[in-house]
Order: structure tokens, then sequence, then C-alpha cells
């Protein structure tokens, strides 16, 4: 099968404690499309302009990556962002947004697009993301991304979309402003309420937490000695956690697989954030990442031997 991602093709300037890169390769589908592509073929939807040339195209088509449907607009220029970050890499400071030709995107999906079993609404206006959904009637498994500018200014539209996908992933304090609950775990129910029936809250370098029917589950962050820029760390955690359900395309869509995808998520999320931009995610190994979700599953796990406990 195959998975579809709509969202941003983008310029990123970062500048972070640890460097600087001017102008280099982002934007939420390009980080998503290169960590699902380790797990099944990816279609890339989102628009560019003429200064996105074939060095760019190189770096997704290298991971076989589909990019027949980035839509390619005459005169125009790419997304363009700016951000800094300081110590503290879950904040960070927005200097420039340039929407270029992002401002007039209207999604065209061909056919092999609107025929993926899975779908990811990356972080894009709710409408255009409802639009999609539409288009994508069969997918058997779609997740959606937002941020709170369309919490704040969309809520209504947004609150529709998501009644339509399986999975809703956002960072927790979206999750808290989307329901105003001050708990995450009383937001993800409200959320199920709505529709989507897995809910992942993302929570930077503390990791990620999913709630399901069956339950809840959760993973640290990998512990990591260097991080050098954390920029499309969540787009490639849910590349890798869409991807690993587009590899079971068999398979029922339980809790357990779920938590794996999870698992999988984390792990390439932690390669992105040890170099600038998909410097790290373009040269990754299948084996790295199996070799990091082994030891991310050994840290995590402990046998259990009950003490008598006093009192």
């Amino acid at each position: 099968m195959s998975v579809t991602v709509v969202g941003s093709i983008a310029f990123d300037a970062v500048t972070t404690p640890l460097g600087t890169r001017e102008r280099m390769l982002g934007g939420s589908a390009v980080h998503f499309s290169l960590a699902a592509s380790f797990f099944d073929t990816v279609h890339v939807v989102g628009p560019v302009g003429d200064d996105f040339g074939a060095q760019e195209y190189a770096v997704l088509n290298a991971r076989g990556v589909d990019t027949a449907d980035i839509e390619r607009v005459a005169g125009g220029q790419t997304f363009f962002w700016r951000g800094e970050y300081g110590w503290d890499f879950n904040e960070r400071q927005t200097l420039d947004t340039q929407l270029n030709v992002f401002a007039e995107f209207r999604p065209k999906l061909s056919e092999a697009s609107r025929g993926a079993d899975v779908l990811f609404l990356a972080n894009i206006q709710p409408q255009l993301q409802r639009e999609v959904r539409e288009q994508c009637s069969g997918a058997r498994f779609v997740a959606l991304d937002s941020m709170n500018l369309w919490i704040e200014t969309a809520r209504e539209a947004l609150l529709e979309t998501i009644a339509g996908v399986d999975c809703l992933m956002l960072n927790d304090a979206e999750l808290r402003q989307l329901t105003r609950e001050p708990s995450f775990v009383r937001a993800a129910r409200q959320v199920r309420e709505w529709g989507p029936r897995v809910i992942i809250a993302k929570q930077g370098e503390y990791g990620a937490a999913m709630f399901t029917e069956e339950g809840f589950f959760g993973l640290p962050a990998f512990p990591l000695e260097r991080v050098v820029d954390p920029t499309g760390a969540g787009d490639c955690f849910a590349g890798g956690f869409m991807g690993y359900v587009a590899a079971h395309p068999d398979a029922e869509l339980e809790h357990d697989l779920l938590c794996r995808a999870m698992a999988y998520g984390t792990a390439l999320a932690s390669f992105n954030v040890e170099e600038f931009g998909v410097e790290r995610v373009a040269r990754l190994t299948s084996e790295e990442i199996s070799e990091r979700v082994s030891e991310l599953q050994r840290i995590t796990s402990f046998v259990e031997k009950p003490i008598a406990l006093r009192g």
C-alpha cells in the first residue's frame, strides 16, 4: 500500500546555540516523507516555487518519495520560515514567515495520492485538510496535525475536520487549548468523544503519549548526548508512526500495533534532532533505526519484583 502526506514544503533558516543554517530544505511534508519512506511508498503533495530545484527534489527522490504531486508555481517563491532556539529546545522564536506560494495553495491530488492506504494531513488550514480527507475516502487510517493558530482563528472548522479522522496529533499545550481542559488526559478523553479513536500528545524532549479505547501508552524521548536542531521532529515522529501503520496493511489497527508505531516514530524523531534540518534523516539507514528501536525497548522496560510495603 502507500502513504499520502499533504503539507508544507519549505526553506528554513534556523539558529540554535550550536550553529546556524541560512537556507535548508524543510517543511512538514518533507520531514514526514523522509521518515515514512523507510516503511512504504510516500506520495507528497504541496506547492513550491521556481527556487525549488533539482537538488531539493534529489533529497526526496533518493528515498523513493513520489514527488509527482508537488505543484510547481511558475514565478513563485517557496514557503520560507526563519526561527531561533535558545538552550530550551522546547521553545522557539519565529523571526520571519513568508507564505509565498503556500498562501494560495489548493491541494491537487493524483489518482495515486487519492488511493493511498494511509493519509497524513499535516499542519495546514482546516478547510483544506477536510477537502483532502473527502478526496481520500478509501484511506483506512487518517491522522491530522494542527497548531495554535488554527485553534484560535478557525476553531469550528478544525473541530469539523477532526471529527472525520482516526487520529489527532497535537502537542500537549495545543491539546489543552483545543479542549480548554487543564489535564491532557481529560483533554484526550474529550477529543475521543468528538470522533478520533487515537489521540497522541507530543511532548517534545519528554516524549509522547497515546490514548486509545484500550488505554494509555507513553514513551520518553530517546536520550541523546547531543541535540542540534529540533525543527521537524514532530513531523518525523508522525512519519515513523504512520509509516509503520502503512507497513501493516492486513493487520488490525489495535493498541499494541500502535504502541510499536509510537516506538518507530520516537526513533525517527530522535535522529532528526541530531543535526540541522533533514541532514541526518536524509542519510539514515534502516539498520540504524532498528538498533535504536531495540535500544528504546530495552531502556523502557523493567521486571517487576513485588515487595511487602509498609503500612
